[in-house]
This record gives C-alpha cells, sequence and structure tokens, in this order.
C-alpha cells in the first residue's frame, strides 16, 4: 500500500487508474466474501498491485491480507475496466482488475487485516450481499454463471 499512499501523497483525489487483482474462493458451493471495514459492503477479497509485482502475486497477497486465506489463482475469469468508483476519502479510480478462480492452499488461517476486513464470510449463489460497488456486483453475477456451468 505504500506505493498507493506515495502516489497519493503527490496527485490527491485525481482520477486515477489503478491495477488490481481479486479472487473469487469457491467451497461447497458457497462464495467467500469480506465485510470492508471502508465502506461496511461486501466485495471479493484483492487490492491494489504494488510496484513490480504481477496479477498474481496480488491476488494472493491480496487474499491473505483480507480473508486471512493462503490461496493459489487456478483459472483468470475476467479482466474489467469498464467501471468507475470514488471512495469514501475522495479518491477517484478506474480499477482495472484481474479477477481470478482461486483455490485454498492450506487449512491454516490468519487474521485479515482489521483495517481493511471486518469479517468475512461464505454465501450461496442465491444471497448476494450489498457490494461494495458496480465491479463486485459483476464479478459475483460471473461466479454465479460459471458455477452454473
Amino acid at each position: 500500500m505504500a506505493y498507493i499512499h506515495d502516489l497519493r501523497q503527490k496527485v490527491g483525489h485525481t482520477p486515477l487508474i489503478m491495477t488490481s487483482a481479486s479472487g473469487a474462493l469457491v467451497e461447497d458451493g458457497r462464495i467467500l466474501l469480506q465485510e470492508r471495514a471502508d465502506t461496511g459492503d461486501w466485495g471479493f477479497p484483492g487490492g491494489y498491485m504494488e510496484y513490480g509485482d504481477t496479477f498474481k502475486q496480488t491476488v494472493v497477497r491480496e487474499f491473505l491480507e483480507d480473508a486471512g486465506i493462503a490461496v493459489t489463482p487456478v483459472k483468470l475469469l475476467a479482466i474489467q475496466d469498464d467501471d468507475f468508483y470514488t471512495y469514501p476519502n475522495g479518491d477517484a479510480v478506474q480499477p482495472v482488475n484481474a479477477f481470478y478462480l482461486v483455490e485454498r492452499v492450506h487449512d491454516r488461517q490468519q487474521t485479515p487485516k482489521p483495517s481493511e476486513t471486518l469479517t468475512t464470510k461464505f454465501f450461496a449463489p442465491t444471497e448476494a450481499p450489498h457490494f461494495f460497488n458496480q465491479q463486485h456486483a459483476k464479478m459475483w453475477q460471473l461466479v454465479v454463471a460459471t458455477l452454473a456451468q
């Protein structure tokens, strides 16, 4: 997060194109989501790339931070680039997101970063919660469609 913090120190709330990676962990037909600390809404674990990272490295790191679960990406589900969002603090972004289907690496779990995640929960495909933004709602629809195949 140091990269983004340093960048924002220079540009303020100027709209930025930001690269990110998110993951969908599906177990027993249920989809894991995180309740975000910044908005209280739900979304897929993930976050912005640090300089030098790949999309795959980003989803692994961010999933561990956001959900406390070590994962490996198994399938790229989508590259999303057509959404815009303004955070509660005024930062405007066009997130270019690599969205992966991921699987758990082992059963050990650690506590997610409390500054980012209030809790995590598995949802049935018919139980869509209130999402953080439109991009996450589209990711939900993509995962549900993938499960239906």
